[in-house]
């Protein structure tokens, strides 16, 4: 079936299993049921273990605070990864306000169904799932309490046919609340975190909480990213600082993480967003996309650790 853009997403993959038996390795944590699941939490375990195995490496882009531009840092890392070709998903759990849709111009989609489950969007090669494609009207609310949020995000990684992925980039709410802490339990060793935050003391401080919880739950903080930092005049290309800047190199520092780059405020950002098309594509040639392109190096020393 093809989706909204004339693409199927799912061509390009291979059919997975529905169970985790013909992956053949006795030792697999599918392999046998648990003490305490019954017949269909066993099953549901199964089938999501099955989607994961497929998927290489997945990191969660997180932030203390809302407004700090978390979905702009997620949308155009999974580009500039996309980009030095890798095969790459990304899951929009930001189940209030999901805006990943818009950012990569996939408003109105309506997702197909294939032989091993619901298919992704298409944005140009990059798999992406949002709760954004299931709503009724893009100005219905979703007025949900924590059992019911953790079904949703469960489905978007057991019954979405994913495929064969390089990286898997979650774009999560802010907070420390029930959608990243639904992630990282339903996630076994997910690769990574990728902190968000803006210069102001305000937002930096929460960054502090951010890496905690990474730490509580054994989830390596791949780094802190510092965006809005400072204003990038269009003209000449000067960036000027407007609020108090370094806040969120200075937590990073002391708190013993990678520090991951500065990026500033650039009104073609916000316009690429607007417009659906992932700056770092759109404008590849530019110091501030050269930013974010470095925001995925740790990503690729990893890679080369693991080779």
């Amino acid at each position: 079936m093809e989706n909204k853009n004339g693409k199927d997403p799912g061509a390009a993959r291979e059919a997975g299993p529905s169970a985790c038996d013909a992956c053949g390795n006795k030792e697999c944590s599918a392999a046998s049921r648990r003490s305490n699941e019954n017949d269909q939490e066993f099953a549901e375990r199964r089938r999501l273990e099955s989607r994961l195995c497929r998927i290489r490496r997945k990191i969660v882009v997180l932030s203390g605070k809302g407004g700090v531009g978390k979905s702009t840092v997620a949308v155009n890392i999974a580009a500039a990864l996309h980009a030095v070709g890798r095969r790459v998903g990304l899951l929009d759990v930001d189940i209030h306000g999901p805006s990943v849709p818009t950012m990569l111009g996939l408003e109105g989609m309506t997702l197909d169904s294939g032989p091993d489950g619901l298919l992704p969007a298409d944005a140009g090669g990059i798999a992406v799932m949002s709760l954004g494609f299931l709503l009724p009207h893009p100005d219905e609310a979703v007025i949900w309490r924590g059992p019911l949020k953790m079904g949703a995000i469960k489905q978007f990684l057991m019954d979405v046919a994913w495929g064969d992925l390089d990286w898997l980039v979650i774009d999560s709410p802010p907070g420390t609340g029930d959608e990243p802490l639904s992630v990282c339990q339903l996630i076994p060793g997910i690769t990574g975190a990728v902190i968000v935050t803006t210069p102001q003391k305000v937002a930096a401080v929460d960054v502090r909480k951010s890496i905690t919880f990474c730490r509580r739950l054994g989830i390596p903080v791949l780094g802190v990213v510092e965006n809005m930092s400072g204003f990038a005049c269009p003209k000449c290309g000067e960036v000027t600082p407007i609020f108090s800047r370094g806040g969120g190199r200075g937590i990073a520092e002391s708190m013993n993480v990678p520090f991951l780059g500065s990026i500033p405020i650039d009104p073609a950002i916000a316009a690429s967003g607007d417009d659906g098309r992932p700056y770092v594509r759109t404008f590849a040639d530019s110091p501030t996309a050269a930013v974010m392109r470095g925001i995925i190096a740790p990503l690729q020393a990893l890679e080369a650790e693991a080779k």
